[in-house]
């Protein structure tokens, strides 16, 4: 017997222990397909891309299916709020950033970091080299775009962390979640995440060459390398569904299916390109790939195992989120995070089973792909 299989007949074991899946305190029972599949809601936090191949490829390479799965993907988009949707049980696990997620959890929000996909931050904050802006105190009178809606903090941490006042050192501009304000000098400095907006400035053609813009046309304010990256794309499950058993179960062979996905698109990106562009995802396939490989870097390596979450990492999230201020004096947490914030109990669970079926779930030797982009991101 595989160790799929073993975990399925585990799964449907318990689930007759405990009557259909549910318990009266912790919700309905997990509905199931007429193949005896446990449906399965993951809420994105974005439009379908490639920031969420490994899920995409779970999906479609029958990731989640092995695992007794059928996870229906839910797009996100500006309106919503993913780690809302999982609190008002209307996803069953969600993908958000740490910091934001923690915010609403401090505003009562029931859920809990069961993977860190993520292990590295990917936003940028991008200027015209002739800008002149190689530091965060090199920001100082400048129009500096940000998009808000919790996207901010790393920019903001990284101004406070080089003595600057965002509420009065700089002109903070709400910028739209493209790169067209600074391409047209509205703006000296634009945020920017490594997989999305930083490719759309080089697929964009420099008026004075006539050819596509080279890296060496900006500069970049990299927060890993700052020092106030935060925690990114995460994977929450509902904390109080966490005391069942089988939700449980679910979570570890969710994760099992996941980790799959992305070891496959680390291995195959151009295939998960693939996927994701026949997904209908709003940017064409050059765009995907190079978001693909930027995703990837942000996952490998993983030198304790994809989604396990870092103690270091976590903390550091934390503590930027305590103290540092917006341009109204306000921090994101007003308090270090109570009752059942993450937990790495499932995740090991998880890479236990798929270290077992022979696949590598550290990626110690992943080589990210070198991206040739097109004009428009086709």
């Amino acid at each position: 017997m595989s160790s799929n299989t073993r975990r399925l007949v585990a799964g449907l074991l318990m689930c007759a222990v405990l009557a259909g899946c549910g318990t009266a305190d912790n919700g309905p029972a997990a509905p199931t397909t007429s193949g005896g599949l446990t449906k399965v809601k993951l809420q994105l936090q974005w439009f379908v891309q490639a920031q969420f191949a490994g899920y995409i490829a779970a999906v479609d390479r029958g990731f989640y299916k092995e695992e007794g799965l059928d996870v229906e993907i839910l797009e996100g988009g500006v309106d919503i709020v993913p780690q809302t949707v999982l609190a008002q049980g209307n996803a069953d696990f969600a993908v958000a950033w740490v910091p934001k997620a923690l915010a609403s959890r401090e505003q009562g929000a029931g859920i809990t970091n069961i993977g860190q996909i993520f292990q590295r931050s990917g936003t940028y904050q991008v200027s015209f080299a002739d800008k002149n802006i190689r530091t965060p105190a090199d920001l100082k009178g400048k129009k500096v775009g940000n998009w808000g809606f919790g996207n901010e903090f790393e920019l903001f941490a990284g101004m406070t962390k080089a003595g600057l006042d965002p509420g009065r050192d700089v002109t903070l501009v709400q910028q739209q979640f493209d790169m067209q304000a600074l391409l047209r000098g509205d703006i000296d400095a634009a945020q920017a995440m490594s997989y999305n907006e930083y490719a759309q400035l080089l697929e964009a053609k420099d008026p004075a060459t006539g050819q596509l813009y080279q890296p060496s046309a900006f500069t970049v304010l990299d927060w890993n390398v700052v020092g106030t990256a935060m925690l990114q794309d995460a994977l929450w499950a509902n904390t109080a569904r966490l005391d069942d058993a089988a939700y449980q179960d679910v979570a570890v062979r969710f994760l099992s299916g996941t980790i799959k996905g992305w070891a496959y698109c680390r291995d195959n990106p151009e295939q998960c390109r693939d996927m994701v562009v026949a997904k209908g995802a709003k940017l064409g396939a050059s765009h995907q790939l190079w978001q693909t490989n930027e995703a990837n870097k942000l996952v490998w390596p993983a030198p304790n195992g994809i989604g396990v979450i870092d103690e270091a990492a976590w903390n550091a999230t934390v503590d930027l989120s305590l103290t540092t201020r917006n341009q109204d004096g306000q921090t994101v947490l007003t308090k270090q995070p109570e009752g059942l914030a993450y937990t790495n109990d499932y995740v090991r669970r998880a890479l236990d089973a798929v270290r077992a079926d022979g696949i590598d779930v550290t990626g110690a030797g992943f080589q990210p792909l070198t991206v040739t982009l097109a004009e428009g991101g086709v």
